[in-house]
Parts: C-alpha cells; sequence; structure tokens
C-alpha cells in the first residue's frame, strides 16, 4: 500500500472543499462511447450518449443518439445506417448547451486525452464537420486523480470506479463497465448505453460527496491516512491543545529538576508526581 504524498493530499482536499464551495457551477461529466480498442481503421470511436448532472441540486441534462433518432421518427434499427448525421445533430446540442453556459467547472472520471475525455469529443465533432467549443482545461477536474491524490494509489482495486462502488454499497444499477458497453454497442443497445451514462454521472457525485465530507469508505487506513509515525505525531502536536500544555508543563518541571537539584525532596516528588513522571 503506497501512503498519499502529504502535499498533494492537502492540496486536493482543498481543491475538493473548493468545487462543493462553488458547487452551484460545477456539473459531473460523463460519456459513452464506441469500443476504442477494437477499432482497427484509425477512425475515432463513435459517441452515444453524454450526461451532465449539476453537483449542488443533481439535475441532469443529457444527450443520447437514440433520443435524436426518436425525434427525427427512426427507429432503433435504423440507427446505424444514419449515424453520421444523428451524431452531429446529438453533437449539435450538447456543444450548444456548454457554450451556452461558458465558465462552469466539470468534475469527470479519467477524460483525459483524445482517446477517452473532452478531446475525443471535439474532435469527433470536428470530424463530423461541426466547430466544437472547447472547455478551458483550467476548468476540467479529474475526480480520479483527486482520489488517488487523497487516499493513495492503493485506495481500492482495478477498475477503481467498479470496486470503489462495492467497498462503498453504491447501487450499482445500470452500471455498464467498460467491456459491457463495448458489447452494449456492437448490440446497437443503445438506450443500455444512455442509462448507463446517467447513472455513472449520479455515482460519480455520490463518491465526490463522500470524499468531501471524509465518510469514503478506501482500502487505506487511518495510519496510512495520515503518513505513519512521525508525520502523525508531530499533526497531532501541532493541533492537540491539551497535548501542548502537558509538554509545556513536562518541559518546565524538567527545568525545575535540572537547575534545583536541592529542592526538598516532598518538593520534588510532588513535582515529578503532576508531570507524570514519578519513577518506579
Amino acid at each position: 500500500m503506497s501512503a498519499p504524498e502529504p502535499r498533494k493530499q492537502k492540496a486536493s482536499r482543498a481543491l475538493l472543499h473548493r468545487l462543493f464551495g462553488d458547487a452551484a457551477n460545477v456539473w459531473v461529466i460523463h460519456y459513452s462511447c464506441e469500443s476504442f480498442y477494437e477499432r482497427k481503421d484509425g477512425r475515432s470511436p463513435r459517441i452515444t450518449s453524454i450526461a451532465i448532472r449539476k453537483l449542488d441540486a443533481g439535475q441532469t441534462v443529457s444527450f443520447s443518439i437514440h433520443q435524436v433518432a426518436e425525434l427525427g421518427g427512426i427507429d432503433l434499427t435504423g440507427i446505424t445506417a444514419q449515424y453520421d448525421a444523428l451524431e452531429r445533430k446529438m453533437l449539435d446540442a450538447y456543444f450548444a448547451h456548454i457554450g451556452s453556459h461558458r465558465g462552469m467547472k466539470y468534475l469527470h472520471w479519467n477524460m483525459r486525452d483524445i482517446n477517452y475525455g473532452f478531446a475525443a469529443i471535439e474532435h469527433r465533432y470536428r470530424v463530423l464537420g461541426g466547430q466544437p467549443y472547447v472547455i478551458s482545461d483550467d476548468n476540467k477536474f479529474d475526480l480520479a486523480r483527486l482520489l488517488i491524490d487523497i487516499y493513495g494509489v492503493g485506495y481500492t482495486g482495478h477498475p477503481r470506479l467498479t470496486t470503489i462502488l462495492e467497498k462503498n454499497r453504491v447501487d450499482p444499477r445500470d452500471f455498464l463497465n467498460g467491456a459491457s458497453e463495448a458489447e452494449a454497442f456492437e448490440q446497437q443497445n443503445y438506450v443500455g448505453l444512455h442509462q448507463s451514462t446517467l447513472r455513472k454521472v449520479d455515482v460519480l457525485a455520490n463518491i465526490a460527496g463522500r470524499a468531501y465530507d471524509r465518510s469514503l469508505k478506501t482500502n487505506t487506513s487511518w495510519w496510512e491516512m495520515h503518513g505513519g509515525t512521525l508525520r502523525t505525531f508531530l499533526n497531532f502536536a501541532a493541533e492537540n491543545r491539551p497535548f501542548q500544555l502537558i509538554a509545556g508543563l513536562a518541559s518546565i518541571i524538567g527545568l525545575a529538576i535540572t537547575f534545583n537539584p536541592g529542592l526538598p525532596g516532598s518538593v520534588l516528588a510532588a513535582i515529578k508526581l503532576a508531570g507524570g513522571l514519578t519513577q518506579p
């Protein structure tokens, strides 16, 4: 088990507090897409659904391929033949939404690169002929990394999102892991993918809230969370007023004994007893 690094832990806790302090302007985001492992033609993975959940109120806005198809009078079996056009309309709506809410902060799970992340959504939109609104990197916050900084790399098993949900007994209803999502796409189960995406923004907000109020259960021990022997003791000494008073009294008593060896035995005994220094 690798204990968290103290400076990163402190900074990430402070960041989490700032996000919850500004929860009205923080959205939790997640999306589902075609598997990016099985494609050998170099084509970018198609996106099936995106969900954005307000951190404070829990209200969620979503964009999904099957809902766009339904609005166009296209049934589920007809989506594949018109996927690009439907995906473009879905992304039109998504980028119109985030572009009309500029300055918002986004809490996400590993949405970091062109393979899977904000850049991947932007790239897909460009491929389809759109001009994306680009969210500033300063407004993107990776919950997956925050938890590692706060609890250490071994705070849960792999895959981390699935195992941390199990440890905290968070209902996994409708939740699909990576392999299941890939299978759902191949089976054209767009409704299932959408339900999974909606569920994931909900559980991400749940996990973030537990990390914020320090009720999240992890594999990290109390001792590891507080950095081990020396740092734990120093933090305790620095923050515990009764300990400071006792330590100060002990120091005074020690000085009194050192510089007054001629004190009557009864006085020395009383001083030692008061300081908890009585010898056996």
